[in-house]
């Protein structure tokens, strides 16, 4: 070939080649290395890394040997990846609180719950299998599994492993592929064993039957299991859905004790979110946090609450619904099947297809016992030949070049038998004797008889499949870890439920400056103000509640009452924490529970009831909740005391006219004009005329009448020359009495 001519080649658009050359990489990482097989559970790296070390001897009676050989092994022969993600798949299969049931019995550091990764590097590490792993390598040897080349064709793998359990639903997976993805969570043996137990006996059974023996995953974890069993079902039903985990604690000397966390939930990581609440002010009621996990008792951490009046389990709750105390699993039942194809599949289908495995391995593991039986039958039926004409076999292998030729000849033997009993020691052939091979012979003839009939038969197959399941249950199965109790909902407690309820006295000035003082008893009148400011309003109220303002325009605005100013300064203006109108100003304030009853109401004589949380906005330019007519002010709202029903109205005029009348008869609303209060005089009167103050008060109570320097309690029957319908006018006050400041209930 000379320099200049070109090699042949084949022209592709590159659009099919990248189409092609993705599909293979997809199918290679969904069937070759993301998603376990439903026969043994084990995704490719796990599958060899366990063959690899049972042909290193490495069983649960030898002893350990270094991780790093292991490894070597695995990459060397059968996997050629890198040796570090090889080493962090064979530490998985050795943590007991990653594995269900470990493959691996790990020496060494290798991870705690705190940091599942902190493991030492395989140099220092050592390993061999578990006695559990004998379940899944057994019967390798027995003509159970099809055996494939390794990826340089020097040697032979097992396509699978012949598992006597179903194995992928013993310690689970995750696993991410290309467009699709698998979280398989990890159960009880006993339980999945009685479930295919079931099935076999009763092939008709649904999922729900099933799930009286599968209650729902087992975690290596003692937290408890809280969806609610319907769930679980449905769950089992469709192979997709979603199991909540919660931590378990436990009282002890008045503290929180947190015994057990979610799966793969780290302390520390707990630790620091409840850490990052207690500084952010989020959890008052505790007072300090510790760690006294040990290697005894790996997850123990102390919660010491700042009295004995904290409730306990509102605390937790919160806890649950703002940590990873409590977490949520994704479940996604995606394996690849019998026919070699990812789906996600129902726990029916699940263990019926696993059971289907299971009787091709038992029959083929029979077929190949009965193989090897029959071929002993057939040398020891030579043998005996060659013992009973012992003298005649050996002049003939004296004297003949050929000898096997005519040994088949002379006596009608096979190939096999003139083969086997030319190698057949001479000493061997001299102590045989003919009853110990015809007591061998009539014990293999026995045996054949029983293989052939156990082969003929489906029911003896599945009686055999039962009777190992059973065994296997027996040897390896241990009780339930995650208990299932199912629990109400966690709740994350508001911010209200999180601050000290302390009394506070919230003060409002003139000119819009706010601030709050601790307790009831101070006197915000003599407090000092500003420079052309003064005293304005004032409301008794509670830390953890919030503080509403009232403005001119009818808008009301809300902020924390623990996050106002302190008295001993002259506090903050408004404006800075709110956007109300322009020209608009603050006339009232209130502090109260959100279902506390207020009436609101205007100059003009209109007004409703509404609940105190209707006044409650997060915006900062509040929320419009009073109409106010044109020429009219915002009145102070007024407390509704004990029962709408039995409570009064008290409004009075500019006039001096007094009406008292059934609260009953104003409807509630959440904002709005109202209705009419108190009827006002019109004519040439009108322009003059007004509601001086409102008040709500009860029967049993004292309304106390201001004005000016006189004032004149009315309680009882002295009500009744003012009672009336709303929207009266209500009777005329005494002289000296008719300019009315303000009404007080007592």
């Amino acid at each position: 070939m000379s320099t200049g001519e070109l090699l042949p080649f084949e022209q592709i658009p590159l659009k099919e080649y990248a189409e092609k050359a993705y599909l293979d990489y997809s199918m290679y990482v969904v069937l070759d290395r993301a998603l376990p097989f439903i026969g043994d559970g084990l995704k490719p790296v796990q599958r060899r890394i366990v063959y690899a070390m049972s042909e290193l001897g490495l069983n649960a009676a030898a002893k350990h040997k270094k991780s790093a050989r292991t490894v070597g092994d695995v990459i060397g022969k059968y996997h050629p990846h890198g040796d570090s993600a090889c080493y962090e798949a064979l530490v998985l299969m050795a943590q007991s609180f990653s594995f269900r049931y470990p493959l691996i019995d790990g020496q060494g550091n290798f991870g705690s719950p705190d940091d599942p990764k902190s493991f030492a590097a395989m140099r220092y590490t050592e390993s061999k299998l578990t006695p559990f792993a004998r379940l899944l390598l057994e019967e390798l040897g027995q003509g159970t599994v099809e055996w494939e080349p390794n990826f340089d064709g020097t040697l032979e793998e097992p396509s699978w492993l012949p598992s006597r359990v179903p194995h992928v639903l013993l310690n689970g997976t995750t696993g991410i592929a290309v467009g699709m993805a698998t979280d398989i969570p990890p159960h009880n043996l006993r339980e999945v064993l009685s479930a295919c137990i079931r099935l076999l006996d009763d092939p008709d059974a649904t999922t729900a039957d099933l799930c009286e023996h599968v209650r729902g995953p087992d975690y290596p974890t003692v937290a408890e299991i809280i969806t609610p069993r319907a769930d679980l079902i449905r769950m089992y039903e469709t192979g997709n859905g979603s199991v909540r985990v919660r931590g378990v604690y436990t009282r002890e000397n008045g503290n929180v004790i947190i015994t057990a966390l979610p799966h793969q939930v780290s302390p520390t990581k707990i630790i620091e979110q409840i850490a990052d609440q207690m500084r952010s002010k989020k959890l008052p009621m505790i007072e300090d946090l510790r760690d006294e996990g040990d290697h005894a008792q790996p997850i123990r951490i102390v919660l010491i609450p700042r009295s004995n009046r904290v409730d306990i389990d509102e605390l937790m709750r919160h806890l649950f619904a703002t940590t990873d105390m409590e977490k949520s699993f994704r479940v996604n039942v995606n394996l690849i099947g019998l026919d070699a194809r990812p789906q996600v599949k129902s726990l029916k289908l699940l263990l019926s297809e696993w059971l289907q495995f299971r009787t091709d391995t038992v029959r083929r593991r029979l077929q190949h016992r009965l193989g090897k039986v029959e071929r002993r039958l057939h040398l020891l039926e030579g043998l005996l030949i060659a013992f009973l004409n012992l003298d005649e076999v050996i002049r003939i292998i004296r004297s003949e070049d050929e000898p096997k030729p005519v040994l088949m000849a002379r006596f009608g033997l096979s190939e096999d038998q003139a083969e086997y009993i030319l190698e057949t020691k001479l000493r061997q052939l001299a102590r045989l004797e003919e009853m110990k091979i015809r007591g061998e012979q009539a014990e293999l003839e026995a045996e054949r008889t029983e293989l052939k009939a156990i082969l003929d038969s489906k029911s003896r197959v599945k009686a055999l499949i039962k009777q190992e399941l059973e065994h296997d249950a027996r040897v390896y199965g241990d009780d339930r870890r995650s208990p299932l109790i199912e629990r109400e909902q966690a709740k994350a407690l508001s911010e209200a439920d999180l601050t000290p309820s302390e009394p506070v006295t919230v003060i409002v000035s003139d000119k819009g400056w706010v601030r709050a003082a601790k307790g009831h008893e101070i006197d915000a009148t003599a407090l000092s103000y500003r420079e052309g400011d003064k005293y304005l309003a004032s409301v008794r109220g509670r830390s953890n509640l919030q503080a509403v303002f009232l403005d001119s325009t009818g808008r009301s605005y809300a902020t924390p009452a623990h996050s106002l100013p302190s008295a001993r300064g002259q506090g903050e203006p408004l404006t800075g924490r709110f956007d109300p109108p322009t020209g608009a100003r603050f006339l009232a304030t209130v502090c109260t529970d959100a279902d506390t009853r207020l009436l609101l109401s205007t100059s003009a004589g209109y007004g409703f009831v509404t609940r105190f949380e209707n006044l409650v906005s997060r915006n900062r330019a509040g929320k419009q909740v009073l109409t106010v007519p044109d020429r009219a002010e915002v009145l102070a709202p007024s407390l509704v005391p004990g029962a709408v029903d039995t409570a009064l109205v008290a409004a009075v005029s500019l006039d001096g006219h007094l009406l008292v009348f059934p609260l009953s008869e104003l409807p509630e609303l959440d904002k709005g004009k109202g209705n009419k209060i108190l009827a006002l005089p019109g004519g040439k009167n009108a322009a003059s005329a007004k509601v001086i103050a409102v008040a709500a008060f009860q029967p049993n109570q004292e309304l106390v009448v201001v004005a000016g320097g006189r004032i004149t309690r009315l309680k009882g029957h002295d009500l009744d020359a003012y009672r009336g319908a709303r929207a009266q006018r209500g009777g005329l006050l005494p002289r000296g009495l008719q300019r009315v400041d303000r009404l007080d209930v007592v």
